[in-house]
């Protein structure tokens, strides 16, 4: 069971219109990662999304609503966005997976060589 949410990169105040109710001030990028964690394992992938805000009218505007300038800003912010890098961390069920299966083939390889014996 794979679970996958987002975290927050970056939030930048753009100074832009905004297409919707044309404030100048309330316009906000938000960059979000994806972090995906399951049974045996974390990792942060590559994926990237973002959205854009306006806090006086409360709207999400969609990229369809971009102006050049709003695009050209965006762009620009995410020319600048440093994302996490990719990793893969294992958790305590996964160590003891492994650790439980590099004993049993080492007992095994033991046996076959005659080392052990009952």
């Amino acid at each position: 069971m794979a679970t996958s949410k987002f975290f927050t990169l970056k939030e930048a105040r753009l100074s832009n219109n905004c297409p919707e109710c044309y404030s100048n001030d309330g316009l906000e990028i938000t960059f979000k990662q994806k972090l995906t964690e399951n049974l045996f394992c974390k990792a942060i992938t590559k994926d990237i999304i973002h959205e854009l805000k306006c806090f006086n009218c409360n709207t999400t505007i969609f990229p369809i609503r971009w102006t050049d300038d709003i695009e050209g800003v965006v762009n620009y912010q995410m020319r600048a966005l440093e994302p996490k890098a990719k990793f893969i961390k294992l958790k305590p069920l996964a160590w003891f997976i492994i650790i439980s299966d590099i004993v049993i083939v080492a007992l095994i390889i033991l046996f076959a060589t005659g080392v052990l014996s009952f």
